[in-house]
C-alpha cells in the first residue's frame, strides 16, 4: 500500500525547503504520494496540488484581514480530505498561522504532524510554544540554537541544518557571475534587495534608492545591480528608480538573485531570508527593515514577555549572536545611514575578510544532509504516529 503524506508549503523558500524533503523521501519509500499546497518545485517533485501555493501569499495583515474567510475555506477544506482519508503524517512548511491550526486539528484526529522550520518564537510571539506544542508531533528546525528552545518546552525536535547551506556553494564563483551579467572584473559593485513583498518594496526601495545616490555620488563608477523576483515587483520598482531620478544607474535583473549576490562586493538587504543568502555567499551587508505604522503597533500588542527576545534582527547576527553586520529598523533607516554603513564594506577589504571568515563558519555550522535527514524523521514519525 502506498505511503501517503500531507504537505502544505505557503512560500517560495518553502516550496524549495519541501520539494528537498520529497526527494528525500521518494529515495526511501519509492512508492510516497505526497497531496496538499505547493509550488511548482513541489510539483516537480510530485506532489498532487491541490490548491496553487500562491492561495496562501500573504503580503501585510491588511491583506490577511481581507482574504481571512477564504484562507479558512480552503484550510477546512483540506481538513476535510484529510480526516476523511488519513495521511500516514502530514508535514507543515513555514507558514505557521496556516498551518499550526491544521496541525492541531489533524492531530486530535490521531494524524501525525510535523511542522518544518520553526516560526521565529525566539524573535517575537513567544507564547506560540504553547500552541506548537499542542499542534505538533516533531518540529524539524534549520538553526543550531533552535533545538534547546523546543527541548526545554518538552517538544520532540530534530536540527536537521539549512537546506540553503546546500544549495549555496561554499565558494562562490564571483568571477563566472559576473561574465554571466556582464559586469567588469573590476568593477565595484553594490547590490540592492529591498525585499520581495509590496510592502516591503514600498517601504525601502526609495531609502535604498536614495542611498544609492548618495554612494553614486561618491564614486560615480560604482555599479549597483537589483535582483527582481518578479514582474509585478519591477514594474513597482521601475516607478521608484524613475522617482529618484536613477532609472539609468540601477539595473534591474530579473529572477537573478543568487547571481546578483554571488557577482556584488556588499549587499544592502531587507531582513529575512536574504540575509541569511548573502551571508552564505559570504558577501558583506547592511539589513534594513521598516513596516507600517499599524503593523508596528500589531507587532509590539503581539510581543509578550514569556522568553527574552533577542537584540538582533537580522539572521546572521542572530546565528552569530553577534553584531556581525550593521542593522537600521524603522525610523534608524535613513538613506544617509544606509550609504554611511555599507561604503566600508565596499572599500575596507580587511573588514571584508574578517565578515566573510566569520560568514565560512557560520555556513559550515549549517550544512547537513537536510532532506536526509527530514525525511528520517518525517517517516519515523509517521511510523510511529501522533
Amino acid at each position: 500500500m502506498a505511503l501517503s503524506i500531507g504537505m502544505i508549503a505557503g512560500e517560495p523558500s518553502g516550496d524549495l525547503l519541501a520539494a528537498q524533503v520529497m526527494r528525500g523521501l521518494a529515495a526511501a519509500r519509492p512508492d510516497l504520494r505526497c497531496a496538499g499546497i505547493g509550488g511548482p518545485r513541489m510539483r516537480e517533485a510530485g506532489l498532487d496540488a491541490w490548491y496553487p501555493m500562491d492561495s496562501l501569499s500573504i503580503f501585510g495583515y491588511v491583506d490577511a484581514l481581507r482574504r481571512l474567510p477564504s484562507l479558512f475555506a480552503m484550510r477546512a477544506d483540506v481538513r476535510r480530505r484529510w480526516v476523511r482519508e488519513p495521511p500516514a503524517a502530514f508535514v507543515g512548511i513555514d507558514a505557521p498561522d496556516f498551518n499550526l491550526g491544521l496541525e492541531a486539528a489533524l492531530r486530535a484526529r490521531g494524524v501525525p504532524t510535523v511542522h518544518f522550520v520553526g516560526p521565529s518564537i525566539w524573535a517575537w510571539r513567544g507564547e506560540r510554544i504553547h500552541a506548537i506544542k499542542r499542534a505538533v508531533s516533531h518540529m524539524l528546525v534549520v538553526f543550531p540554537f533552535e533545538e534547546a528552545i523546543y527541548r526545554e518546552a518538552g517538544i520532540p525536535v530534530t536540527y536537521v541544518g539549512h537546506p540553503l547551506a546546500s544549495v549555496i556553494p561554499e565558494k562562490p564563483d564571483k568571477a563566472g557571475a559576473r561574465a554571466r551579467l556582464g559586469v567588469p572584473a573590476e568593477a565595484r559593485v553594490l547590490a540592492l534587495m529591498p525585499g520581495s513583498r509590496r510592502s516591503e518594496l514600498h517601504h525601502l526601495g526609495p531609502r535604498f534608492l536614495a542611498a544609492a545616490k548618495i554612494l553614486l555620488a561618491r564614486d560615480p563608477e560604482l555599479l549597483v545591480l537589483a535582483p527582481m523576483v518578479n514582474a509585478e515587483r519591477e514594474t513597482q520598482f521601475r516607478q521608484q528608480l524613475s522617482e529618484a531620478g536613477l532609472t539609468d544607474r540601477v539595473r534591474c535583473v530579473p529572477g537573478g538573485a543568487y547571481e546578483v549576490m554571488a557577482a556584488c562586493d556588499a549587499v544592502l538587504v531587507a531582513s529575512g531570508t536574504a540575509t541569511l543568502e548573502a551571508a552564505l555567499f559570504k558577501r558583506p551587508m547592511v539589513i534594513a527593515y521598516v513596516v507600517s505604522a499599524l503593523a508596528l503597533w500589531i507587532m509590539r500588542r503581539k510581543s509578550g514577555q514569556e522568553r527574552p527576545y533577542l537584540p538582533w534582527v537580522g539572521l546572521p547576527n542572530v546565528l552569530a549572536r553577534d553584531f556581525l553586520v550593521p542593522e537600521f529598523l524603522q525610523d534608524a533607516a535613513t538613506p544617509q545611514a544606509l550609504a554611511e554603513a555599507i561604503w566600508p564594506m565596499l572599500t575596507e577589504p580587511a573588514r571584508v575578510a574578517s565578515l566573510q571568515a566569520r560568514f565560512a563558519e557560520l555556513h559550515a555550522s549549517l550544512k547537513c544532509d537536510t532532506a536526509g535527514l527530514a525525511a528520517q524523521r518525517i517517516l519515523e514519525v509517521a511510523e510511529r504516529g501522533a
